[in-house]
């Protein structure tokens, strides 16, 4: 289980989320940018609401029961 405002980092919390439909908030340099749930992932960019964010550039936390 996830905690609010927890932050995303490993590819298991990005599929754990993707698999259990669990909403992801998007921050760039601590400004809110987005809010949705996980389309795709790889090393480098997440999709969510069908844009792409760096995941060296963005910080991802899990929202449960947004």
């Amino acid at each position: 289980m996830y905690l609010n405002g927890e932050e995303l980092t490993s590819d298991d919390h990005f599929q754990d989320h993707a698999d259990s439909d669990i909403p992801v908030q998007v921050y760039y340099q601590n400004v809110h940018k987005d809010i949705g749930f996980i389309e795709l992932y790889n090393r480098f960019f997440i999709k969510i609401n069908h844009t792409y964010y760096n995941r060296n550039s963005h910080v991802f936390l899990s929202r449960p029961g947004y």
